[in-house]
């Protein structure tokens, strides 16, 4: 089957989400190929080096598309969803200056909002001299402060501890006295993979299946022999959680299989309730058949709209 190889012409950003194990790298890739595109991924764990076939960067499946955003930090760096907007503008202004159309792939909710969303992000560093004015204050003080300098505080959890409630100060002091950059105008057309439901849990529990096969143990292993403590591996999310619990023998290789298995099962029910959610706060997301034809489908609706 042949496809057209044009652009739409009335968006300049393709996006694809959906839920881990959906087949989002695939289709992305296809429609990167077919309208002249570039891959910008929108996963919070791709951007480390090292850590391959437990974040599922299938690298294989890019042949000569270009990537952006995969393999662009140390493990032990803590990367956050500032540094991916920021990374992101940079990637978007590159790709769209060469003629070339952006593809944003990934299920990661918050990094995907703060595109689509156009969160104004800023930098916040450490303000020593704020945080020992505040040092004396009782808990309620810090709170009546916060709400003076953010009366639309929006983060409930932040008024509850005092380490959050400090940051949030200084953050939003911070942002009185500095206007984030300028984030470039977007037009995106947004496609979803959908799978019935049971056999997306299959799909999940097979690729965990091929994932150890492949060398996930010894993917994980090695992470910890080069230095990055278990501590820092329970951070990586849970393919590298669950296998550093298995390799320090808190947990033998069936527990941690069935644990891992149920623990993506659930995260894939999270990622469905954000996109839910996204889409109830006005997020158009054009639902594809992950047992159909996916990239026909999506092709038709994007020279449609």
């Amino acid at each position: 089957m042949s496809y057209p190889s044009n652009q739409p012409s009335n968006c300049n950003l393709l996006v694809v989400l959906g839920p881990t194990a959906s087949g989002k790298t695939r289709l992305g890739v296809a429609l990167a190929r077919h309208l002249n595109g570039e891959i910008i991924s929108a996963d919070s764990r791709q951007v480390y080096r090292g850590m391959d076939i437990g974040t599922g960067k299938d690298l294989a499946e890019y042949g000569d598309v270009p990537f952006h955003l995969i393999d662009i930090v140390e493990p032990g760096y803590e990367f956050n969803v500032f540094e991916f907007q920021r990374l992101f503008v940079e990637s978007f202004t590159d790709i769209t200056s060469r003629g070339k159309l952006p593809v944003l792939v990934g299920g990661t909710g918050l990094y995907l909002e703060s595109v689509l969303k156009g969160y104004r992000l800023v930098q916040v560093p450490d303000n020593p001299t704020l945080r020992n004015e505040l040092a004396g204050k009782s808990l309620e003080e810090l709170q009546e402060h916060l709400r003076e300098l953010n009366p639309r505080q929006h983060n409930t959890s932040d008024l509850l501890e005092r380490d959050r409630l400090v940051r949030a100060i200084e953050i939003a002091s911070f942002e009185q006295d500095h206007e984030p950059e300028p984030l470039p105008e977007i037009n995106p057309l947004i496609f979803g993979i959908r799978w019935e439901r049971g056999e997306l849990r299959r799909r999940i529990t097979q690729r965990l299946k091929e994932r150890l096969e492949q060398g996930l143990i010894e993917e994980v292993s090695k992470l910890h022999r080069n230095g990055v403590p278990h501590e820092r591996l329970e951070f990586y999310g849970l393919e590298y959680r669950f296998l550093s619990q298995f390799l320090r023998g808190a947990l033998n290789r069936n527990d941690m299989f069935q644990k891992l298995n149920s623990a993506i099962h659930d995260f894939a029910k999270r990622q469905e309730t954000w996109f839910r959610r996204m889409e109830r706060n006005g997020t158009v997301i054009h639902w594809l058949d992950g047992a159909g034809d996916p990239l026909a489908e999506a092709l038709g609706i994007g020279l449609e709209i």
